[in-house]
């Protein structure tokens, strides 16, 4: 095995014998892979081993071969890593099983892209070092929370939350700590590679992520702690937007929390209820009285119809939202983000006869997404950060809603993708993002993972998964701020364009020259 991995780190002169069939195989079974470094799974070292395949496999590599290696490479990422699309897709899609997947493998070629451009250009305009692919990573993995609107997931350093190197999440985000493990896969290449010098900023790295775990941003503020209880009322996809089954929803909800009253902050999940609130104004008034009556603020996910807006602009506006009522509570929250076919259909008109059981869904259809600069929720003396379900996977725009908080809270709905890795997956970025701002985090949702999740990113509690549910704690208030959360991805952003500049400039000597030798 030895021979062999040494065989592929040879120079491309050096590797005739080797078929370019193999290391374009290489490359597809470590993307696909790489999934497995995440939860449910917690094989971190694969987060490891898959990317320095991957970079042992571009050695000696032309553009036109690495762009295909790294196309290969995506393609096996996404489409194992977002397998659980087909639940969506298929199960409550009524989509058959030989298309749904085809729907896949066709967003695995596109999202295999970003790869491709990134293995692409990492051949042609730089040197072969770890110090111009980390960059590249990281920067192809920032460029997943904004083109085609974002799909950031699968992401280097989500493997190593509630692990030793996200120590560095606090400081530069989730992105510094996908640099440092792509920086120490490279690395071990170059080792095997005999480049032990490579073992020098290993270790630095290492002792970097021991170092920044004794760093202190926020401590709890001396008051009492927040009573909190997360009502998860474990609806089924396919009867949730059901006429008939509306008033069982409420019942259900209803009924769940009617032991909770008196607690200071009582969350519904994402859209539980299935009524835009002009539909419902008793119903509303109703929680809203006994929320008071017994000194409770409740918090809801309810698809929210602003007539006012629509009037004006002369075309229906719904939103995904979350709404505060109850004792000294108020709010309103607009979901900024939409997620593509868990949430909404893209093209959803062209694709109608794709998808035909989501085109009468009201969460799949007609969204608008909501203001950048919305306030958080007053919840007695507290503020509460909104996110609601998708926006958990977008660093930056968590980070901007936790400014001046006290707590994030989040309501999801991931009966979409039940019995899949996509709600686990799910519920690691959201620990992540908690980590990253150093609050804690309260997630309700309709089937699970409900949890509360404390500021260093650690699951406290949480509610079996698929199970009518009520979880209780008792959250400590939290004060100051992260580097993270004053400085964002800038800190990264800049180190990895700076190490690319400094490739740019080395580039002329090293790979101008090979690439026109080998055209």
């Amino acid at each position: 095995m030895r021979a062999y991995f040494d065989k592929l780190l040879k120079p491309l002169e050096q590797q005739k014998q080797l078929p370019f069939i193999i290391p374009f195989l290489i490359s597809l079974i470590s993307g696909a892979v790489f999934s497995f470094a995440l939860a449910p799974f917690h094989w971190w070292w694969l987060a490891i081993l898959s990317p320095a395949l991957l970079y042992a496999c571009l050695k000696g590599r032309n553009p036109k071969q690495a762009l295909f290696l790294g196309w290969s490479y995506g393609f096996g990422l996404w489409f194992v890593g977002a397998f659980w699309l087909y639940t969506s897709i298929h199960t409550y899609g009524d989509t058959n099983a030989v298309l749904s997947v085809l729907m896949i493998a066709i967003m695995a070629l596109v999202m295999g892209l970003f790869t491709a451009v990134q293995t692409w250009l990492y051949r042609r305009f730089f040197p072969e070092t770890p110090l111009t692919f980390a960059p590249l990573w990281v920067a192809f993995e920032w460029t997943k929370t904004w083109v085609f609107t974002g799909f950031p997931w699968l992401f280097a350093g989500y493997a190593f939350t509630e692990r030793f190197l996200d120590s560095y999440a606090p400081l530069f985000g989730v992105f510094a700590v996908s640099f440092v493990v792509i920086i120490l896969a490279c690395a071990l290449v170059e080792i095997l590679h005999r480049k032990l010098i490579w073992i020098i900023p290993s270790t630095l790295l290492l002792l970097g992520a021991w170092g920044a775990s004794f760093i202190t941003f926020v401590q709890p503020k001396a008051e009492k702690p927040l009573s909190v209880s997360l009502i998860q009322g474990n609806i089924p996809q396919d009867l949730k937007w059901l006429t008939e089954y509306q008033v069982k929803t409420l019942q259900i909800y209803v009924d769940l929390t009617r032991n909770e009253w008196g607690r200071d902050l009582i969350v519904w999940p994402e859209s539980s209820i299935p009524l835009f609130q002009s539909d419902i104004p008793d119903f509303l008034k109703m929680m809203d009285q006994r929320a008071k009556q017994t000194g409770s603020a409740w918090v809801t996910g309810i698809p929210y119809w602003d007539l006012k807006e629509s009037q004006q602009v002369g075309q229906p506006m719904y939103y995904n939202s979350m709404m505060a009522s109850g004792a000294d509570s108020s709010g309103l929250y607009k979901k900024q983000r939409l997620v593509p076919f868990g949430e909404y259909i893209p093209l959803s008109g062209l694709l109608s006869w794709v998808l035909p059981a989501l085109q009468n869904d009201p969460s799949m259809s007609g969204f608008s997404r909501g203001e950048s600069d919305q306030k958080p929720f007053k919840i007695k003396d507290h503020k509460l950060a909104a996110a609601v379900c998708y926006e958990v996977a977008y660093p930056n725009l968590t980070r901007r809603n936790a400014e001046n908080s006290d707590f994030l809270v989040t309501v999801s709905n991931d009966a979409w993708f039940t019995g899949t890795a996509g709600p686990q997956q799910h519920l690691q970025m959201v620990q992540m993002r908690a980590k990253e701002n150093g609050r804690w985090f309260i997630r309700a949702t309709n089937t699970g993972v409900t949890a509360f999740i404390d500021h260093n990113g650690h699951i406290v509690k949480q509610a079996p998964i698929d199970q009518k549910a009520v979880l209780r704690g008792d959250l400590p208030a939290m004060q100051g701020e992260t580097l993270y959360t004053r400085l964002s991805d800038w800190p990264i952003l800049i180190l990895s364009l700076l190490l690319l500049i400094v490739g740019w400039i080395y580039r002329p000597r090293k790979v101008d020259v090979s690439f026109k030798s080998r055209r």
